[in-house]
């Protein structure tokens, strides 16, 4: 490619190879564009894994890729008193993200694009309507460059193409996430088809503690914004209290998760983010790779209509679709976080809230298919004002 010094040219390098990366990379090449697809090999990212039928159906995911399916949810208090949430009809799916995210990087590959292992440095602007991307290939890390109409950056909380290219991203509030995958123990006691969540102030001040089942492994984790909270104290306690210490520890790994979407996701020019790099993670829930292949697929959307037609605006129709689809869902889960998540006498009522069959219902029927089941309104209006009742009756002396 690279003949008499000239350099190569793509309409789009995405940056990052996760789930929002990898989706919008094969979804820009199956449209038949030029697609860089650069990620550092060798990273996985902490996370419960746990994906939605809406997922699997929206970007067909084989069902090789599900280690486990998921049929009920253990919300525990404080108090250790717990409520059980059967999913009802279907499953919610369990991937690891150690073959998950090749997979898709592996599937952008099959649609096209072209895929490297190269870790980004940075993008200098010297051609009329180009921007060229620098960065270095492989562990020997030698330098290399190529020329791009758009850069798409996919490459995490803490973006290296965000925080150089749009404008308060270092701003970004983050939780700090932490798991440790370990060998799933022999015996009655462990259910490979219960989610177990913690709402409890010693595993977590600001988020909550998992444990999910993986098929051969399980993910214990935990997440927090609070400086000096130790994650590590945290799962180790965990571990102790659920017979789970003696289990080998397979691998360890700890990352930023955002906390907000930011209010920008493009530059106005050559820049779009998506996934974590846009900030897309659920509050409250966590929940992030629904939402970052959805980001994924939207930034190759508005990408697509930038290159046909040269206008940078249309780069924000990314962020504004993304809110107009998920927004509302974003603000009550962001109340839910500062509402129940204070105290542990708050997440103690929190957890008693989930006793309730038409919180059950409206939990899973949103988390499952992704969208408010308007049909309900009565149901929601039960729920908000028993949702006030349970809030004032603790807050109030």
């Amino acid at each position: 490619m690279a003949h008499h010094g000239a350099c190569e040219t793509f309409d789009v390098v995405v940056v990052g190879g996760g789930p929002a990366g990898a989706t919008a990379a094969a979804d820009l090449a199956a449209s038949g564009h030029r697609v860089l697809l650069l990620d550092k090999a060798g990273r996985i990212k902490p996370c419960g894994g746990a994906i939605p039928p809406r997922l699997i159906r929206d970007f067909a995911i084989p069902d090789s890729l599900l280690v486990a399916r998921i049929r009920s949810a253990r919300m525990v208090a404080p108090s250790a008193r717990h409520v059980d949430m059967p999913v009802g009809d279907g499953f919610v799916g369990m991937v690891d993200r150690e073959h998950f995210d090749p997979y898709l990087r592996e599937r952008a590959a099959l649609a096209g694009a072209d895929l490297r292992d190269g870790l980004f440095e940075r993008i200098t602007r010297d051609h009329a309507g180009l921007a060229t991307v620098h960065y270095r290939q492989g562990k020997a890390g030698e330098a290399r460059q190529v020329q791009t109409r758009l850069v798409i950056g996919a490459d995490g909380a803490t973006s290296a193409v965000g925080r150089a290219e749009i404008p308060g991203h270092a701003r970004m509030r983050q939780v700090f996430a932490y798991h440790e995958i370990v060998r799933r123990p022999e015996g009655p006691q462990h259910d490979g088809a219960r989610c177990d969540v913690y709402y409890q102030g010693r595993l977590s001040p600001d988020f909550y503690a998992w444990i999910f089942p993986h098929g051969e492994t399980v993910s214990i984790g935990t997440g927090s914004a609070r400086k000096g909270f130790s994650l590590r104290r945290a799962i180790r306690d965990l571990r102790a209290g659920t017979g789970l210490e003696a289990c080998e520890t397979i691998r360890r790994e700890g990352a930023p998760l955002p906390l907000k979407p930011l209010r920008r996701w493009d530059n106005g020019r050559d820049v779009l983010l998506a996934g974590d790099a846009a900030g897309v993670v659920a509050p409250a829930s966590g929940e992030g790779i629904y939402y970052a292949m959805l980001g994924g697929r939207l930034a190759a959307e508005a990408a697509g209509a930038f290159l046909v037609a040269g206008d940078a605006r249309a780069l924000a129709g990314a962020r504004k679709k993304f809110m107009r689809l998920h927004g509302r869902v974003f603000w009550i889960l962001g109340m839910m976080q500062w509402v129940w998540y204070r105290s542990d006498g708050l997440r103690e009522r929190f957890v008693a809230i989930c006793k309730d069959k038409d919180v059950q219902q409206l939990t899973w029927d949103a988390y499952m298919n992704k969208e408010l089941v308007r049909a309900k309104p009565a149901a929601h209006a039960r729920i908000f004002f028993k949702d006030l009742a349970h809030l004032f009756r603790w807050v109030s002396p």
